[in-house]
């Protein structure tokens, strides 16, 4: 990946007095790329998120755009999206959209132009001149991600997007983060909601207690941690017994489920199986994003 293209975050430290809120962290984000981050509250995802937006100043490290250290000027070409939603709770929706595209130096008729896309893009037809305070919920989350994209940035950050959304705004909120990762731009996102985070991430960051504790596509991920290997055998014998380096996790009527670190070589399995009687199954399983940070994060 081009550095070149990308926002790269370096050695970041930030704290609060004695608190270590962000310690040596590193991240890259690529053009045409969603990165999600994911931890418990207080891992540091806000904090990382506002250091980048220029919110707070880090203590320590480096936070680049394109090559260089980010600007005011650059950060005029970011979106984000923050966790405490900072809307005009009296302003027109159309208004509203429009005034953070002339706040991010677009022209008034390109401002109201790219304004008037957006609602209809987020499904907000009609809500022109309702004032944000009478939105529901959902929708208000709607204009927020309209005001980040309004003029067309090459960096989004949102903070907990999908928080509190219906499971069709949470498609259309999906479908939007494809498109603008497709037109080539960075989209770093924070999510409780490890699902999403599954579906849409190129590259998933797992923080703990403001460090990376790991960082990579979800299969790099996977290679971690011990995998479950399900074998089901037509046979009434514990045909596991004294396999060397296979520990046995469950049993159920559909099998034998065992713990095999990285690595670990899967033919002794097989053979004692096949020896044992008619092989009915074969094959890893996965608990998917939930169950991978799970083991992560209690190792």
């Amino acid at each position: 990946m081009s550095t070149a293209s990308a926002l790269v975050i370096a050695d970041l430290v930030q704290q609060f007095g004695d608190r270590v809120a962000v310690d040596h962290l590193s991240a890259t984000v690529g053009s045409g790329e969603i990165v999600g981050l994911v931890g418990r509250n207080g891992a540091g995802k806000t904090t990382t998120m506002r250091c980048v937006m220029g919110i707070l100043n880090p203590k320590g490290g480096s936070i680049q755009w394109a090559g260089h250290p980010v600007t005011l000027e650059d950060r005029l070409r970011f979106g984000y999206m923050p966790e405490e939603r900072g809307l005009y709770p009296q302003m027109k929706v159309l208004q509203q959209m429009a005034y953070f595209g002339r706040l991010h130096r677009l022209p008034l008729d390109a401002a109201l132009k790219a304004a008037q896309h957006w609602i209809h893009r987020l499904g907000l037809e009609g809500r022109e001149e309702d004032r944000v305070v009478a939105l529901s919920h959902g929708n208000q989350q709607r204009v927020q991600l309209g005001v980040a994209m309004v003029h067309d940035p090459d960096l989004l950050i949102l903070d907990e997007p999908f928080a509190g959304l219906d499971p069709s705004a949470v498609d259309e909120l999906s479908r939007v983060l494809r498109e603008v990762a497709s037109a080539g731009k960075a989209v770093l996102f924070s999510s409780h909601q490890l699902d999403l985070v599954e579906r849409l991430c190129d590259q998933i960051i797992i923080l703990e207690g403001g460090k990376v504790l790991a960082s990579g596509t979800l299969a790099e991920l996977q290679g971690r941690v011990p995998q479950r290997l399900r074998v089901q055998v037509a046979s009434s014998s514990e045909w596991w017994d004294g396999l060397d380096g296979a520990r046995v996790q469950s049993r159920d009527g559909d099998g034998v489920v065992f713990d095999l670190e990285p690595g670990d070589d899967t033919k002794a399995v097989l053979q004692a199986a096949t020896a044992a009687g008619p092989l009915q199954h074969f094959g890893f399983e996965s608990g998917g994003l939930a169950e991978l940070y799970r083991q992560l994060v209690k190792s």
